[in-house]
């Protein structure tokens, strides 16, 4: 395929960063864009017609790009509730997919998701960047040749102060808004899930058993509201979604996974990735630090922490070194970039994307299954093997500059 021909649906805050990358690559055209606002969609075909002198196909009805011949693949930034059913129904119509991150809102439409992918042949792959972070994947290349030892628990969170936008939601049409309002659960699990996942081979030789998760009171966002909210209309109403949410999962070799969603408190950004090893541990929240069993400074009472700086010149993934090489893009540090590529790649060559259908069900469970537990005061729930026992001896991701099972 000389160029992939991609049409985005949704242009909100998320659309307006993916866009200008996609315009940017030299094997992507643009030929349609959509949302659900006129003003927006039109903003979005401006933007094309601007950057690459080509008029994309406008509209505010995703499903008149789907009968189109030329457009390829299917990108959605859209509204977390939208992501499913445009995935579906690109899939019906013949079209490749990526979708944004977000959790689902029920299991049926999970199994559905993986149904159709599995019934059409057409792959469906969520755009988790987090997958391609630096850190992550330079301490996944570390696990894979032994240096941690044996893995038995990862940490990692969402912690991000989102009060303004949550509570000018209304005000800028953006979807978070009415999700914290009747919601309470793991809303938002993928960032750090992903690259977790990736990790502990979910889904090739591993799997998602359980899920218990806790829910903390609710307070951060009523209080915000009353003292800075500029959406006078919010005043009196409750939120829903706790102000701490806890996840832990159990995998089926024994590891387990802790999650913690964290929005609505004033902090700095953090995703806390952490990874206890039997021979070494990294820490995200502390200064990226690492301690190696035997060859980090010990001191008198406990070892002295390094940081991941010290181990990058050896133990640095091969596509990081070669990205950094090459420049690193706009867009999340970079990761950004090396996402969509890895979607474009997979379009381009017909073959499975690194992240699947099955890792894409499996992470967006999370979220309902979160609220499920909670609402139970934290009872353990199963999680789905959406793989219907492939798991246990799938064949290796298929070899790729992108591929994230090194």
């Amino acid at each position: 395929m000389e160029k992939v021909r991609i049409a985005m649906v949704g242009y909100g805050s998320r659309g307006r960063g993916l866009l200008p990358l996609l315009l940017d690559m030299d094997d992507v055209e643009i030929t349609g864009v959509c949302d659900k606002y006129e003003d927006r969609a039109n903003d979005a075909a401006a933007k094309v017609t601007e950057v690459s002198g080509k008029t994309p196909f406008c509209t505010t009805d995703y499903r008149r790009l789907l009968e189109r011949d030329d457009v390829d693949a299917i990108i959605t930034p859209s509204d977390w509730r939208e992501h499913v059913d445009i995935c579906i129904n690109s899939m019906l119509a013949g079209k490749r997919v990526a979708t944004e991150v977000g959790g689902a809102y029920s299991l049926e439409q999970l199994y559905e998701l993986v149904r159709t992918s599995e019934r059409t042949g057409i792959p469906c792959m969520m755009l988790e960047n987090c997958c391609y972070g630096r850190e992550e994947m330079t301490v996944t290349n570390m696990v894979r040749q032994g240096i941690f030892g044996t893995v038995v628990c990862c940490e990692g969170g969402y912690h991000h102060d989102l009060r303004g936008e949550i509570t000018a939601g209304r005000l800028n049409r953006h979807y978070r808004q009415r999700n914290y309002l009747h919601r309470n659960g793991e809303l938002y699990p993928t960032h750090s899930l992903g690259p977790i996942a990736k990790l502990l081979d979910i889904n090739r030789g591993n799997r998602f058993l359980t899920l218990v998760s806790v829910a903390s009171s609710a307070h951060g966002l009523d209080e915000y509201v009353n003292l800075r909210s500029p959406d006078g209309r919010l005043s009196g109403r409750h939120f829903t979604e706790g102000d701490v949410v806890t996840t832990i999962i159990k995998c089926a070799r024994g590891e387990t996974i802790v999650l913690t969603h964290d929005t609505t408190l004033p902090r700095p950004y953090s995703r806390a990735f952490t990874v206890h090893g039997t021979k070494a541990i990294y820490l995200e929240d502390r200064n990226r630090g690492m301690f190696v069993d035997g060859r980090s400074p010990h001191g008198n009472w406990d070892g002295t922490w390094e940081t991941i700086n010290d181990y990058y010149d050896e133990f640095e993934h091969p596509l990081w070194r070669d990205y950094r090489a090459e420049g690193v893009k706009k867009g999340h540090d970079g990761i950004d970039w090396l996402c969509l590529s890895a979607f474009v790649e997979s379009v381009a060559e017909d073959a499975e994307p690194p992240i699947d259908v099955y890792d894409t069900a499996a992470w967006m469970s999370v979220t309902c299954l979160s609220e499920q537990s909670a609402a139970m005061g934290g009872a353990p729930v199963p999680v789905p093997d959406f793989t219907n026992g492939k798991w246990l001896e799938r064949e290796p991701e298929r070899e790729s500059k992108y591929m994230l099972s090194i």
